[in-house]
């Protein structure tokens, strides 16, 4: 397969409007990166015009748990803007630090749920898919794709590092790269290859971000 198969045929059949969508979405998104690198409070209104328009995309290519994760990143949005704010002298820029250890557990158990939580959700995709009627549906996993179960880990990995961004704490980055990186496959075999270039944009920009949030924390203790 070639690269106009993985990144220009799929979107053949695609509307103009959705092609713009997704393409707008991935701009903010990548705009939401960077300021969060910077440490910027912009990061949550620009994340939030991203993650609002994937949970129209996502639904409708049937990756229930990144839809979900779109939905749970509004919400911490909220709460990250919340935070950032309160704890930011000019009411742009925050201070970071490393997780605790109860922090980690927190994290830990985030992660579990989130696991439960949305494979339950794919155990009951075939009555979604038909329209929340249980005529002629049976309800199971046996119809879940390697990109679904990677979907369901990459949606938990996200979680958590999402959480861990909203304290401000350094280790949100880990669960970016690591989540990012196996995104990118995952989307090209859904067929969304913008999302796929834009999941290997926030692989770097997430590994610069660490490196920078780190470099902030020693500055910081010096």
């Amino acid at each position: 397969m070639n690269l106009y198969d993985l990144f220009v045929k799929p979107y053949e059949t695609y509307s103009t409007a959705q092609i713009l969508m997704e393409a707008s979405a991935t701009v903010f998104g990548i705009l939401s990166v960077y300021f969060s690198i910077k440490k910027n409070i912009w990061v949550y209104p620009t994340g939030i015009v991203s993650t609002l328009i994937y949970v129209y995309i996502l639904f409708n290519f049937g990756l229930l748990g990144d839809c979900m994760i779109n939905v749970y990143y509004t919400v911490m949005s909220v709460y990250g803007w919340i935070l950032w704010a309160k704890n930011s002298e000019d009411h742009i820029h925050v201070e970071v630090n490393w997780a605790s250890k109860k922090e980690w557990g927190y994290g830990i158990l985030l992660f579990v749920l989130s696991l439960i939580l949305v494979t339950g959700v794919y155990y009951y995709k075939p009555y979604i898919d038909n329209q929340f009627s249980m005529k002629a549906v049976n309800l199971g996993l046996y119809h879940l794709d390697w990109g679904n179960w990677l979907d369901v880990v990459t949606t938990s990995v996200f979680l958590v590092g999402m959480w861990f961004m909203a304290k401000r704490r350094i280790e949100n980055w880990i669960f970016w790269i690591i989540g990012d990186f196996i995104c990118i496959p995952m989307m090209i075999y859904k067929g969304l290859g913008i999302t796929s270039v834009q999941y290997l944009v926030f692989t770097i920009m997430a590994i610069q971000g660490y490196a920078e949030w780190k470099k902030s924390y020693k500055e910081k203790k010096l």
